[in-house]
Order: structure tokens, then C-alpha cells, then sequence
């Protein structure tokens, strides 16, 4: 078990003080069987009225209100848990499952509803054709297959970290041959889904004290990954950026079917189109028992 300390700063700039719309923060870990928070706390510059709900993932969200105007937005936020993942994973997967293909039972089927269909347009058939080749035969192991396509697109797609707002899409990501680590989230999502597995995107944070892993240059980053739903599995963690699966280094804040519905921070504000100045963002994750430095991304 691992306790781990989470400091995510985030700062938006203008040229003059501007009114901000409500803002939509997706910063809470989410708990589970792995990972036990202990802690939070979300302050803002200039004060806001949080609330918190659930949406329809069971991912929590807090909606900040703000009642002045300003010329800088800080949302600052600490999170303090407990990480029990292990590194190396056994998954006992149904023997219904265990070679593909195979079918889900229908209640199963009925509940995945989009998370086992393709979202994005691909008029020509690309994707699904580049996914079928990583299918062995007419029966394959079902792990084997997604450890494969994991593994694929770490090696057809070069991994290049952006600072530009957004995700590529799927053929996009193909046709470049580049892309982040949402973008090798989203392609090995799709793909599965393409394969008819039910699929969803996860965002969160990697935990990098070796510095060892693909994603964050320092002890910690925001990060995005995957989960595939395998019946008796259950939801398995797949990296695809790492090439790694299991949830071991990860720790999720939110899951859905699309990434852009778990962006950390997203809001509003009026007022010129040249009054934005930019926007910074520092993210620190570390053991209790170690001296991690702080990951700066701008």
C-alpha cells in the first residue's frame, strides 16, 4: 500500500478582469476496492460556491459559482489516499469469455449500451481494418488479444506530449502517427469497441517516482488511460501508453465514454476575444516517504 499526496494547481490569466461562467471540476479520486482517499480539499481565487453531484459514471463533480469578477483564476486543489493496486494482476475471466470471440449476456449488453459502440466517424473503414489485424485466428485468447492491441498502438504511434486543448481522433492519430496519451487512450478504446468490447476512457493521475514510465518527465502528471470490460474480469485496466496493465502507478479520477467528458476543469467566462492570456498548470504527486519534486506542466 502505497500513500500518496496529490497537489494539482490550475490557473487561468486574463488581460483585465473578465466574469467567469460556472466551472465543471472533475478532481476527486475516485475510491474503490484499490484505492482509499482520505482527503480533499478544492480552494479558489477568486472565492466560489462549490456543490457536488454525481454524474451518470458515478464519477464525482463539483461545480464552482462565482459572484465577482478578476483578472486571474486559481483552482487549487490536495488530495491525500491510499494506493493498493499490484503490480502484476490475475484476472479470472469467465470461461464464457476467454477466448474471443465472445458474446456478453444480454443484461450485460443492454448495460454497456454505448461504451461497446464507436463514437467517431470513419467513413472508410481505417480503424477497423488496423484492428483486425491484431486478431490471431478464428478463436484467440481474449487477454492476449487486448495485451495486443495495447501493445499496437504504443508501436505503430509515437508517443508526443500537446499542449493544445482536445483529443485526436482515432484516424487522425493513425494518419500522424503521433499523439499523447489521451489520444493512445482514445485509439485503443475505439479499437476495442471496434472489436465489439465495451470500452471507456479514464482520466487521472500517474504516479512516476522512477521516472521510468512514458507520460510524465517528473515524480507525477495528469494521465490518460483505459478499461475494457471482460466478463467475470470485471472493468481491466489497460495503459496503452505504458504498454502496462492494472491499475498499479494509476490513480483514476473519472471514467466515460468519450474523453471529453472527464476534463479536469472546464468552464466560461466573458469578455473580449483578446482578453485570455493563458492558462498553467502544476501537477505534484508524491509518497509521504519520499522527496518527489513537482511536475510542471504549461
Amino acid at each position: 500500500m502505497i500513500a500518496l499526496t496529490i497537489h494539482h494547481l490550475t490557473m487561468y490569466r486574463y488581460r483585465q478582469p473578465v466574469s467567469l461562467g460556472p466551472h465543471r471540476l472533475m478532481l476527486r479520486p475516485r475510491e474503490s476496492r484499490d484505492l482509499r482517499l482520505i482527503s480533499i480539499a478544492v480552494t479558489m481565487a477568486p472565492t466560489a460556491m462549490l456543490t457536488w453531484a454525481q454524474d451518470v459514471f458515478g464519477n464525482t463533480v463539483a461545480t464552482a459559482s462565482f459572484q465577482t469578477v478578476s483578472d486571474v483564476l486559481v483552482i487549487d486543489s490536495v488530495a491525500e489516499l491510499q494506493l493498493n493496486a499490484v503490480a502484476w494482476p490475475i484476472f479470472t475471466i469467465a470461461p464464457s469469455a476467454i477466448s474471443y470471440p465472445f458474446e456478453y449476456a444480454a443484461d450485460e449488453w443492454t448495460d454497456l449500451g454505448a461504451l461497446a459502440i464507436p463514437q467517431y466517424p470513419d467513413a472508410r473503414g481505417r480503424l477497423p481494418a488496423w484492428t483486425r489485424a491484431f486478431v490471431r485466428g478464428t478463436r484467440t485468447d481474449t487477454l492476449s488479444l487486448l495485451k495486443d492491441l495495447s501493445t499496437g498502438v504504443s508501436s505503430s504511434i509515437r508517443y508526443q506530449s500537446r499542449e493544445d486543448e482536445g483529443t485526436q481522433s482515432p484516424t487522425e492519430t493513425l494518419d500522424r502517427g503521433w499523439g499523447s496519451c489521451r489520444d493512445f487512450a482514445l485509439l485503443f478504446v475505439e479499437a476495442a469497441r471496434c472489436l465489439g468490447f465495451g470500452a471507456r476512457i479514464v482520466s487521472g493521475y500517474l504516479y512516476n517516482p522512477n521516472q521510468a514510465l512514458v507520460g510524465s518527465s517528473n515524480a507525477g502528471s495528469t494521465h490518460a488511460w483505459a478499461e475494457v470490460y471482460v466478463p467475470g474480469a470485471g472493468w481491466i485496466t489497460f495503459d496503452p501508453t505504458n504498454r502496462s496493465i492494472g491499475g498499479f502507478n494509476l490513480i483514476p479520477v473519472a471514467v466515460a465514454r468519450d474523453i471529453r467528458q472527464v476534463m479536469p476543469v472546464a468552464g466560461s467566462f466573458m469578455g473580449t476575444p483578446d482578453v485570455f492570456q493563458g492558462m498553467s498548470v502544476e501537477v505534484f504527486v508524491a509518497s509521504k516517504s519520499n522527496g518527489d519534486r513537482p511536475a510542471v506542466i504549461r
